[in-house]
């Protein structure tokens, strides 16, 4: 006796399936009757349960923003930077699962103060990086450009030949690396030392577009988040405007940015970028922000088999574990429309979540 059956449309094909112990059986009998539009369940690509926007984040507040993202779907999350250790909250009973990167590397008085490892000097990051690894995370983040103060404008944070020589390591150890960068100028050096992954990119051109998609380098849009470009930049109109003009153009151009890149055949993922200015649960607006620049169908495959293949989870097949997303109506419908509805059901390795 299975726990449950599906039927109705599988996204990714097929019309019926079972639960059985936290997994998918594609035969089976009995068990509680869901029906409708199943989709994997959801990956959010750049989201932060371990940081807050005010105050010391803890692992109690970690659970609870992580549930918020459990009831739009999202069953596992990739958290690019945390000070607080959120291993804990890793596949717990109704929580998604973590794919965790430590903490942000970055410069002291190049990046947000108090976040992550902050070094005095960029001939540290290697070691830095190797430390990462050491702790035995799949990926490490660097922050690749953020304010100069001096320039009055985002500037890289490292040289490129050590760039070359920390993303070596990184891949020595088993690691893969992904960077932040919201300008141009950072991006070349990344690419050519090797970079697995841009978090943000909206300063993508056409040259760094084509190398990104000849290399094979995958991209976190946070299209949600470059919404905020001219509130975060609104701060600094009058002290540094050559970083609000530029932050401004960013934003103006952020459709077209990522349209191009789609077309070019960069693999792109769905994150919301969740733990500072946006709130947790908001990846169906990410999903619909992507389907500006993608077919719908690809928009919900950026957040969910797309990126479950990415990130090594598997779909909707025999003996895999039962993350799923159930709605009553078809979501490429209602986000062809505007906006996904919001799931009827929602399984975490099994574990049924009705929102």
């Amino acid at each position: 006796m299975s726990d449950l059956h599906f039927t109705g449309e599988v996204l990714t094909g097929g019309d019926e399936f079972w639960v059985t112990d936290g997994e998918i059986r594609l035969s089976g009998s009995g068990g509680l009757e869901l029906t409708g539009f199943a989709v994997p369940g959801y990956v959010d690509a750049h989201c932060h349960v371990g940081i807050v926007s005010e105050g010391e984040p803890d692992l109690v507040q970690g659970r609870s923003l992580a549930q918020q993202d459990v009831a739009v779907g999202v069953t596992v999350i990739r958290e690019p930077g945390s000070d607080l250790d959120t291993s804990p909250l890793d596949g717990q009973p109704g929580l998604p699962r973590l794919i965790r990167m430590g903490r942000h590397i970055a410069l002291v008085k190049r990046y947000t103060r108090g976040l992550g490892e902050q070094l005095d000097d960029s001939s540290q990051l290697v070691e830095a990086v190797r430390r990462r690894a050491a702790e035995g995370h799949p990926w490490i983040k660097l922050v690749g450009d953020w304010i100069d103060r001096a320039a009055g404008d985002l500037a890289p944070l490292w040289p490129d030949h050590v760039l070359a020589e920390a993303i070596g390591a990184a891949h020595d150890a088993g690691a893969k690396v992904t960077a932040h960068v919201f300008g141009e100028d950072a991006l070349p050096g990344l690419l050519a030392a090797g970079v697995d992954a841009i978090e943000h990119g909206s300063g993508l051109t056409d040259e760094t577009i084509a190398i990104m998609a000849d290399k094979g380098i995958a991209l976190v849009p946070t299209m949600i988040q470059i919404e905020n470009f001219p509130s975060i930049a609104a701060p600094a109109r009058d002290k540094f405007p050559t970083y609000h003009r530029h932050m401004t153009a960013l934003h103006d151009r952020r459709v077209a940015t990522f349209r191009a890149a789609w077309e070019a055949g960069i693999a792109m993922y769905a994150g919301t970028d969740a733990g500072g200015f946006n709130v947790h649960g908001a990846l169906p607006r990410e999903i619909a922000a992507l389907a500006e620049v993608m077919p719908v169908q690809e928009a919900i495959g950026a957040a969910s088999w797309r990126a479950r293949r990415w990130l090594g989870f598997e779909g909707i097949e025999d003996g895999a574990p039962a993350d799923v997303v159930i709605y009553d109506e078809d979501p490429r419908r209602a986000l062809a429309a505007g906006a996904l509805p919001e799931p009827s059901a929602v399984l975490v390795r099994g574990a049924l979540v009705r929102p």
